[in-house]
């Protein structure tokens, strides 16, 4: 899935205003160089005047920031460093921790979307790249889960 589509959908589900964006970021690294307007950017339609494409730096920061923001931070352990390269798989996952969301949560918010997923399928999506029954997360999948999440946390 595209980047800006991943952070358009969840700044929709929180109802995040684009302060509230730059200061999610920001508390996953507070030296990161990140503005408003380039939240902005990242939020237009792509055929939109001052579209921008969000890096996987930009959503990697942003995924972070939301589970620091509702989890809060372990000063206790080493910061963890950032994802260089984000997958559907490594959304999921950070939405996961973010939402502490167990399996039973997992399959409610795939099963709202009217998108049925297996026991095995979603443990799949979470397995270690290199593990024989790992399984990629495709776009419909990931867009999927994203609509269920959202009709949980905004309700309806």
């Amino acid at each position: 899935m595209i980047n800006n589509d991943v952070m358009r959908s969840i700044r929709y589900m929180l109802d995040l205003g684009d302060s509230k964006v730059v200061e999610i970021i920001k508390l996953a690294d507070a030296d990161f160089p990140i503005a408003k307007e380039d939240v902005q950017a990242f939020l237009k339609k792509e055929d939109d005047a001052g579209y921008v494409e969000c890096s996987d730096r930009v959503l990697a920061h942003f995924l972070d920031g939301l589970i620091i923001h509702y989890r809060g931070r372990n000063d206790s352990l080493p910061p963890r460093p950032v994802e260089k390269r984000i997958t559907n798989n490594v959304v999921l996952k950070k939405l996961r921790v973010a939402f502490e969301l167990k399996d039973v949560d997992m399959h409610q918010a795939f099963e709202d979307a009217g998108f049925a997923v297996s026991k095995p399928e979603l443990s799949a999506l979470f397995r270690q790249p290199d593990h024989k029954h790992f399984r990629l997360c495709g776009d419909q999948m990931l867009r999927n889960f994203l609509k269920g999440l959202t009709l949980r946390v905004r309700g309806g």
